[in-house]
């Protein structure tokens, strides 16, 4: 090999001229604008109930998903079944809806609507029957490749049995039958935190900038601010009519997405 051909062949540079570098694509931001946009719709299809992934997470309403738009639900003896399919977009009704209590780091008490701990019974039933938590009371939630199942104090895993749809406890593996989804009443919409504004108080001009905030895109990093006398949000806001005053306003601001 000459002493020519070792020589590294490259782009001519010519001087003062500037090198671009090349931009490495960022596919982990993708993959999680990804998931959060599965994520958010699979809250929407569920009416606003989303999945748990952490076990830190359970706590307060829950309620038990076993399939697809299908939960455990209380009955007034004391027994837990599967209820109904749910259309897309439906939450979880009354009867379906549990309280979960933290116990410890990865353990777990649940509570029925009618004011009963869940247990288990010696044949492994679940049953909501007790008035107090003990070590029958007490579950684990153990998650494993994004996946949950909830092992219970006999140390078998909750389900659906097959003959009569009650939630047992009597495998002590997790298969396809003892996976479940815990589904926790997500938090409320920015929509429904304007509510939530004091119309009495706080600056006029703040208290416009924090609303707009709350809806409107940036797509070039631009805040569009209606122009117009605060006189008249001020008047508004003492007679108790600030929203609706904030929300023509709001309607008139091309870069919102919730008003043409």
């Amino acid at each position: 090999m000459t002493e020519y051909q070792k020589v590294r062949v490259s782009k001519l540079i010519l001087k003062n001229e500037k090198v671009k570098k090349k931009k490495k694509k960022d596919k982990s931001k993708k993959i999680d604008q990804k998931v959060n946009m599965e994520e958010n719709q699979d809250k929407i299809n569920h009416g606003n109930w989303a999945e748990a992934k952490l076990v830190s997470e359970i706590s307060g309403p829950v309620a038990l998903e076993f399939g697809c738009q299908t939960y455990v639900t209380a009955m007034d003896n004391g027994l837990f079944t599967l209820g109904p399919p749910h259309n897309e977009g439906d939450g979880p009704l009354p009867e379906e809806i549990l309280t979960a209590i933290s116990i410890s780091e990865t353990k777990i008490a649940f509570k029925s609507g009618y004011g009963k701990y869940l247990g288990v019974d010696k044949d492994g039933t679940i049953v909501g029957r007790s008035d107090a938590i003990g070590p029958l009371e007490q579950f684990e939630p153990i998650f494993e490749d994004n996946k949950l199942a909830i092992l219970a104090s006999t140390g078998c895993f909750i389900r659906i049995r097959d003959e009569d749809d009650s939630l047992v406890a009597m495998s002590r593996t997790a298969g396809t039958s003892e996976i479940v989804k815990v589904r926790l009443n997500a938090p409320e919409s920015a929509e429904v935190e304007v509510d939530k504004l004091d119309e009495k108080k706080g600056n006029i001009k703040d208290i416009e900038k924090n609303y707009v905030k709350m809806f409107q895109k940036f797509q070039d990093k631009k805040m569009r601010m209606i122009e117009g006398k605060q006189s008249q949000l001020k008047k508004a806001q003492k007679e108790g009519k600030l929203h609706e005053s904030l929300l023509d306003r709001r309607a008139k601001t091309k870069a919102d997405r919730y008003c043409k």
